[in-house]
């Protein structure tokens, strides 16, 4: 049973996030790399245009709100302040922009609107009944063939460029000790074709306060891959094996809408005769076109042992390590009539008890992925293999630092919520007293 459960692991969750968990080392503070605050001159071809979202009745802020530009495929999301950082080129200075929510209806605004000023933008809830079911409400079955039957028409079919931000946080309890960031190139292949998308790292930067880790450092393996391996409709292997009848219990869920348009929603969780450790969660489905515009799914953690077993890769001796969460959230936008991979978020939670001391460890770990603008790879360009970002990669690893602010100025990415700012500024201050 053992050896079938690895297999079983190997296929569906290796490529997806593994922690690191190794013994720390004293590294000297010359090493650490932060933020730096440098002047860059004002030299840029784009506007910046900054906001934040909220609910119109609660005023609660919206996280990974859909931001993007209308008739390009230029877009952002939300932090989880509900505030976001547009970035757009100059010539398009009279376009329009529209903010999209799950359940919430879509708005439009004019870049005017903006006026060089934070502008509050609020969403009014949508809560919509479908008024035609094309689909067997009885069969939720007949609902998930449809959706693989109509994969081909309804994704992206030509080779594409994708340029994506990508960050990843540590938290110890309730406070930030690491974040990466990186740009990427993602190199995507049709969604019925067979080959593996891959990356080209274009830029890493970090922040790191390596005493709050006290003596074991911890790392996360796959960085940008793991966020794409997500990708369910690329990959159906993780959550549409062809034993998901057997593997699954579907069933419909109250029906909603994004993008102001209908969507049909299914729960579904593993039969209760099933041992390993699967996923539960929800399907969004366009009652329109047939095609999944987003799925939320969490691991089942009731085998505390096997789920260690998947996710930990090493450990101290004196220490046992537990994963009490993970939760994966995968978004899809449309442009020209076909759906593609917008954003992919997963977070962990691992619980650290050591051997002889009193309290335990708690760490909160975050990887997300914004493709931020793509294009059709027209000439098939690909990657040589010593180009591309390996799996196994650590993108802590991998940074080079905050020494080219410059660089950053012309891509969009997620704006740091106010919690990673202060703790960038509480790292720089800590690393300034000791240098």
């Amino acid at each position: 049973m053992y050896k079938k459960n690895i297999l079983f692991y190997k296929k569906h969750l290796t490529s997806f996030l593994l922690v690191i968990l190794l013994m720390g080392y004293s590294i000297p503070v010359q090493a650490f790399v932060y933020f730096q605050d440098v002047a860059v001159p004002d030299d840029t071809n784009h506007n910046e245009y900054k906001g934040y979202v909220v609910d119109k009745e609660t005023n609660k802020p919206l996280i990974s709100a859909s931001i993007s530009v209308n008739e390009t495929n230029i877009s952002t999301v939300t932090n989880d302040d509900g505030e976001f950082l547009l970035k757009v080129p100059k010539d398009i200075v009279n376009g329009k922009i529209t903010i999209s929510h799950l359940g919430y209806r879509d708005r439009i605004i004019e870049l005017s609107e903006f006026n060089g000023s934070e502008l509050k933008i609020k969403l009014t809830l949508s809560i919509t009944e479908l008024s035609e079911v094309n689909i067997d409400p009885r069969d939720p079955m007949a609902l998930i063939r449809a959706v693989l039957k109509k994969k081909g028409s309804n994704y992206l079919s030509d080779n594409t460029i994708m340029t994506a931000f990508y960050r990843e946080t540590i938290k110890k309890r309730r406070t930030y000790v690491s974040l990466s960031e990186a740009v990427v190139d993602v190199y995507k292949s049709p969604y019925e074709s067979s080959r593996t998308d891959i990356i080209k790292l274009y830029k890493a930067r970090k922040s790191a306060d390596y005493k709050k880790l006290d003596t074991l450092t911890v790392k996360l393996q796959g960085g940008p891959t793991s966020t794409l391996y997500i990708d369910v409709m690329k990959n159906p292997e993780i959550l549409f094996t062809e034993n998901m009848i057997d593997t699954y219990d579907f069933s419909f869920d109250k029906s909603t809408k994004i993008n102001d348009r209908y969507i049909y929603v299914l729960k579904f969780k593993q039969r209760p005769h099933i041992r390993e450790p699967l996923y539960y969660g929800k399907l969004f489905i366009d009652a329109g076109t047939l095609a999944m515009t987003k799925a939320i799914f969490s691991l089942n953690m009731e085998d505390k042992e096997e789920v260690s077993r998947m996710f930990v890769r090493k450990k101290p001796r004196n220490a046992k390590v537990q994963p009490t969460e993970a939760t994966y959230n995968i978004d899809y936008r449309q442009s020209g009539g076909k759906w593609y991979y917008s954003y992919g978020r997963i977070d962990l939670a691992i619980k650290i008890n050591w051997k002889r001391k009193l309290f335990n460890s708690v760490y909160k770990l975050n990887v997300e992925m914004a493709v931020t603008d793509w294009k059709k790879n027209l000439n098939n360009e690909t990657l040589k293999p010593k180009d591309r970002l390996k799996s196994s990669v650590v993108i802590s690893d991998e940074a080079s630092g905050f020494s080219d602010p410059k660089f950053w100025g012309e891509y969009n990415v997620i704006e740091p919520e106010k919690s990673i700012e202060s703790a960038i500024k509480k790292i720089q201050r800590q690393l300034r007293k000791l240098n």
